[in-house]
């Protein structure tokens, strides 16, 4: 969605910086333009645009380097697609709609604003409708999500070189490979095999992060064994913070209310959350195994 707008309104002669709290993930370094994401917020700019996020615990990066104030100080513009309730109170304009993806919310966007979409724009869009909607398979996907990719493919945007650009990106090393199997080995089942769970500690995190996701490595074979439900992935960093990936089979509709009970948020079938108020992991654990029985037992 960053990539789309820096391309949108630099046709409009404005002067566009993406900014990311963290390292740019590798899995994300297929689509031109991810070099040009910066992790210092210039000092000086005339308005903020928030993509894919209207939750202020996903700007804590800002807030701990106290540029927040930066962007309350200024006109901020949130573009979001989650149904979870917004929370950036400071926003000049919060505009969330139900689409599959904010890159479908920016199409709309720039039609009815009659934005100019170049060439450049429309591969990221797609690119954005396509993560979200899971390939145009997920529950949110609606006839108008491949009316938008249908239009895009006829402007000349090429599924098959944007996947293959992605494929590129999913190729790992021997050392990730190895990883992976000793990833599955570590799964565990509870509440008669409907959640599967894997912890991911620090010095895993830091050893492998920088070439893959370690939760992304196995959260798909995790979550479809036979009986389970829902997948769970935490990651256990330093000082006592504990974040989890949550992915949910079709039909079972919990992965944002489980990950909302802890103050994260996401999609029906897939969402996150992370705790850091000094609690253990083990306590983080077994709340967690405990929520989401109980949703599961009132599905």
């Amino acid at each position: 969605s960053s990539l789309a707008l820096e391309h949108i309104l630099g046709d409009m002669g404005k002067e566009v910086t993406m900014y990311c709290g963290v390292d740019m993930p590798s899995y994300l370094q297929y689509l031109a333009g991810w070099d040009r994401v910066v992790k210092d917020l210039p000092k000086n700019f005339d308005v903020s645009i928030i993509v894919d996020t209207s939750a202020i615990k996903l700007l804590e990066q800002l807030d701990k380097t106290g540029q927040l104030m930066w962007l309350k100080a200024k006109p901020c513009i949130v573009l979001d697609h989650h149904t979870t309730e917004a929370d950036i109170d400071f926003a000049t304009v919060t505009y969330i709609t139900k689409d599959v993806s904010t890159g479908e919310l920016i199409y709309d966007l720039a039609n009815e604003l009659g934005w100019s979409l170049n060439e450049a724009s429309l591969p990221f869009i797609v690119t954005s409708i396509l993560s979200d909607s899971l390939g145009l398979m997920s529950e949110g996907t609606s006839s108008k999500s491949i009316r938008v990719v249908s239009e895009l493919v006829e402007r000349g945007v090429s599924l098959a070189a944007l996947e293959e650009l992605r494929r590129t990106t999913m190729r790992k090393s021997k050392e990730v490979t190895i990883y992976k199997g000793r990833l599955l080995q570590r799964i565990e089942y509870v509440s008669d095999d409907r959640i599967a769970i894997v912890s991911i500690p620090w010095e895993e995190i830091e050893t492998y992060s920088h070439e893959y996701n370690p939760s992304i490595l196995v959260i798909d074979e995790m979550r479809y064994t036979i009986n389970t439900q829902i997948a769970i992935c935490f990651k256990l960093y330093p000082g006592g913070k504990v974040t989890a990936k949550l992915r949910s089979n079709f039909g079972v509709r919990i992965a944002n209310q489980l990950a909302e009970h802890f103050g994260g948020g996401g999609h029906p079938y897939a969402a996150g959350f992370k705790v850091q108020d000094g609690r253990t992991f083990e306590e983080v654990k077994t709340e967690c195994i405990k929520k989401a029985t109980e949703l599961l037992d009132a599905l």
